[in-house]
């Protein structure tokens, strides 16, 4: 990770002060000499590790791969496996967490086995990894507390990177999809298909909703739905124009339709939610 003064160093925090937070960083540290490591019933807490330098083997549900330098890895916990070089140098760094949220929020990203990913810039990583080391080193007191909203961010970077690694033509998905999402925000108050943010992304309608679904855990019209309901809830906290108004200038073209899809994301109908908003506002 480039960060030679950290190498050969680690940290296992004090946990006490956070064990009850949903995320919350266990260890951190790296050395140049990884040596085997065998875990029949896996490890008790998760781990993102890095590969800088040297090339290693990890094994897992019968399976072997290459860990090759700018290589990160995710091992859940309790899962099985074993790492090792057949160098004699392999430079590993490592992540470690818990909290009474994690399995919920990896299940989310669906990071519930090994994975692998080599990305092409892992600075943000780095970074972080960085931030955190020294964070602990030096504050004691509420280092503990800052790391735990770090190994988030962490995390939802490694989640990213991977997310990434599924391309077309070379290309991230986060890439493909910015065209389509810049052309939502700036027409949502019109009527248009999907067909239409197929054909500015370059990709087949059921591949775009595939990697929408993957990447925003939504399909398409449902984004395009939630962002017209964000609209709405914006002119109806904001102004007092007519509920009819506020329908077409959010993109709905029928009030009772609009209504009715309001009612079933937000569990109030328009008129009460503008009640209940201008109440809150006059508290």
């Amino acid at each position: 990770m480039n960060m030679p003064s950290k190498i050969n160093q680690w940290m296992y925090p004090y946990t006490e002060q956070v064990k009850n937070y949903p995320i919350f960083l266990t260890g951190i540290g790296g050395t140049q000499y990884q040596g085997h490591t065998k875990r029949p019933e896996g490890y008790y807490w998760h781990q993102i590790l890095y590969c800088g330098s040297g090339n290693g083997l990890l094994k897992y549900d019968d399976v072997t791969v290459n860990i090759t330098k700018g290589s990160f890895f995710f091992l859940p916990a309790y899962y099985p496996h074993e790492y090792f070089s057949e160098d004699d140098k392999w430079e590993v760094c490592w992540v470690v967490f818990d909290g009474y949220d994690c399995n919920r929020i990896l299940n989310e990203m669906k990071l519930t086995k090994p994975v692998i990913v080599a990305p092409d810039d892992s600075a943000a990583l780095n970074k972080l990894f960085d931030k955190m080391f020294i964070t602990l080193k030096s504050d004691k007191v509420f280092g503990n507390y800052t790391c735990s909203g770090l190994v988030y961010q962490y995390l939802i970077e490694f989640h990213r990177l991977v997310s990434n690694n599924d391309t077309v033509g070379g290309t991230d998905r986060s890439n493909i999809l910015m065209p389509a999402l810049n052309y939502i925000e700036e027409n949502f108050q019109k009527d248009f298909s999907v067909a239409v943010l197929a054909e500015i992304t370059g990709i087949s309608q059921q591949y775009l909703c595939r990697i929408f679904k993957q990447t925003m855990n939504i399909r398409p019209n449902e984004y395009i739905t939630c962002r017209r309901l964000q609209e709405a809830k914006r002119l109806l906290t904001e102004t007092d124009i007519p509920i009819q108004e506020i329908c077409v200038k959010s993109g709905f073209t029928d009030a009772g339709y609009f209504s009715t899809v309001f009612r079933k994301y937000e569990n109030i109908s328009p008129v009460e939610y503008r009640r209940k908003n201008n109440a809150d506002i006059n508290l």
